[in-house]
């Protein structure tokens, strides 16, 4: 089948959301796999040629450098959980972020 990217392509029309982990899942605080910046590009590729609305959505070591390189390569949604939460200021981290 290809990339997990290829092979979830006959699924989008089922979706709203794409969600990419850019982390090994399990547990919060985790660097950022920036290898994962291909398979952003591949989604928002296969998402964009679909014709539809659909969000793509990166989960894992977002923070301020992280977030841009994301929305270069075409995030729409950005989960942030240590970046905000792991600072005294919520507001001022997620500022940063913007």
């Amino acid at each position: 089948p290809g990339t997990p990217v290829e092979a979830a392509a006959p699924l989008l029309d089922l979706c709203d959301l794409v969600c990419v982990m850019t982390v090994n899942p399990g547990f919060g605080g985790q660097k950022f796999i920036m290898s994962q910046l291909d398979k952003i590009r591949a989604a928002r590729s296969r998402i964009t040629a679909s014709g539809r609305e659909i969000a793509l959505e990166i989960d894992g070591g977002v923070n301020a450098e992280t977030a841009l390189l994301c929305r270069e390569a075409g995030a729409d949604v950005l989960v942030a959980g240590s970046a905000v939460f792991g600072q005294p200021d919520y507001a001022a981290a997620i500022e940063v972020l913007r």
